[in-house]
């Protein structure tokens, strides 16, 4: 599993001018489903981004949790987080998962962060999407491979 963490001030997905979800001050997190992940790992990954300390606390040091600053999160499928650009110049994809894992994955993923914090928002899995954002710092985490083991 392949995870961008981006801190933001606000952040929507749109499709065909209609929006699908939107949130304030939290994280949008990108999601890219690889061949070989799994339910125990994607609980781990969640684990992971909700006790991440990337908000500041009073101090301006990065000490604080998603949950201690009441933070929203948007989740968004990504497959393109498996891009391999080694060979030519065309990405190939063969990394990650086919479709039907990956958006059983991506919907355990929503299923149980929603469990953990509440409202979460979400873009549509397989659909052309636009997001936008404002990020906040910016300050960007990308999560790969460090729990797998």
């Amino acid at each position: 599993m392949r995870i961008v963490v981006q801190r933001v001030k606000e952040a929507k997905v749109t499709i065909e001018d209609r929006t699908v979800g939107s949130i304030g001050k939290g994280l949008l997190l990108l999601i890219g489903v690889g061949q070989d992940d799994t339910k125990e790992l994607t609980d781990r990954y969640i684990d992971k981004i909700i006790k991440l300390r990337i908000f500041a606390d009073e101090q301006g040091k990065t000490n604080l949790s998603l949950q201690d600053v009441g933070g929203e999160v948007l989740v968004v499928s990504q497959f393109t987080l498996y891009a391999d650009c080694k060979k030519g110049n065309r990405p190939s994809f063969t990394s990650a998962a086919d479709p039907k894992k990956a958006n059983e994955l991506y919907e355990y993923f929503l299923i149980a962060i929603k469990e953990r914090l509440g409202n979460v928002e979400k873009g549509e899995f397989g659909a052309d999407m636009q997001v936008s954002l404002v990020n906040d710092g910016p300050f960007t985490v990308i999560l790969g491979e460090e729990l797998v083991f």
